[in-house]
């Protein structure tokens, strides 16, 4: 009689913790469902200090000294208010024992993954520098709207895992901010190298890509996770197919971007600040 009792209370058990899985995923759908139609808080995840300095400045921004953010991750947060808005600027942080920025997808993800749990943003927006390309019309300077994402050093040639390595993502439909701001529209394609060899130009060729840079694929499988709309806001430092070193040449017009983003992100938020998303 005690087996039959221990079979069946064990057998309880299961099916309590699957019942509790069960209504944990309902109660976050309810509250994906619940976001607020307008966008009231918006979170702009930038790799780079130096990227993202100019802008806070522009905003007026004022660090959290203590950051919202759990465990060890070296993000830092900028707050304040733009418009109808409450604005959250995070940085990746800098790289522990490397003396510089986090860059590369996976500090990107990790700080986006801690803004949507902890700031719980009607909007995520990815600002940033990257490269362009002469043969889609890119010139230094251009900022742009991203319209997809998709990576370009996944490499998975299994039926199946290549579309995954690919990861394509529709940025949120935004057909007014783009006719306000008037900037580039165009796929942004990542990966986690600054230089370019001959089988990420084919990469790519293959997504379209009109941008290359190092974040915003990561950080819109994490928008994609949480539901959250996401958008990127991408200036140009250098041009892929051009005759330049990648390097020299992104070193020469980042402070140029980075103003170049201190002015068009505020256009931005200013823009969204208080909108339906549906009205973008």
């Amino acid at each position: 009689v005690r087996r039959y009792m221990r079979r069946d209370l064990i057998e309880f058990a299961a099916n309590l913790a699957s019942l509790a899985v069960v209504l944990g995923s309902l109660i976050k759908q309810r509250r994906l469902k619940r976001k607020p139609m307008s966008v009231k808080t918006v979170a702009v995840i930038v790799a780079m200090e130096a990227e993202a300095a100019p802008l806070i400045e522009r905003l007026g921004l004022k660090k959290q000294e203590k950051s919202p953010f759990a465990g060890p991750l070296p993000a830092v947060v900028f707050s304040g208010a733009v418009g109808d808005a409450t604005v959250h600027v995070c940085t990746n942080g800098p790289a522990q024992g490397f003396g510089v920025d986090s860059v590369g997808t996976v500090p990107a993800a990790l700080t986006a993954y801690q803004a949507c749990e902890t700031l719980k943003p009607d909007l995520l927006v990815n600002a940033g520098t990257a490269g362009g390309f002469k043969a889609k019309g890119g010139a230094v300077g251009d900022v742009y709207l991203a319209t997809a994402f998709k990576n370009h050093d996944r490499r998975i040639q299994i039926p199946g895992f290549d579309v995954y390595g690919v990861g394509a993502a529709d940025a949120a439909a935004c057909p007014n901010l783009r006719a306000h701001t008037g900037f580039k529209a165009g796929v942004v394609s990542t990966g986690n190298s600054l230089d370019c060899p001959d089988v990420d130009r084919d990469a790519l060729a293959a997504n379209d890509a009109s941008v290359k840079e190092m974040e915003a694929a990561g950080i819109a499988h994490v928008a994609t996770m949480f539901g959250t709309p996401f958008i990127a806001v991408k200036a140009i430092t250098d041009i892929v197919d051009g005759d330049k070193p990648t390097h020299d040449e992104f070193l020469q017009n980042l402070g140029a971007a980075a103003k170049a983003l201190q002015e068009a992100v505020p256009k931005v938020l200013e823009y969204v600040a208080g909108k339906k998303i549906a009205d973008l």
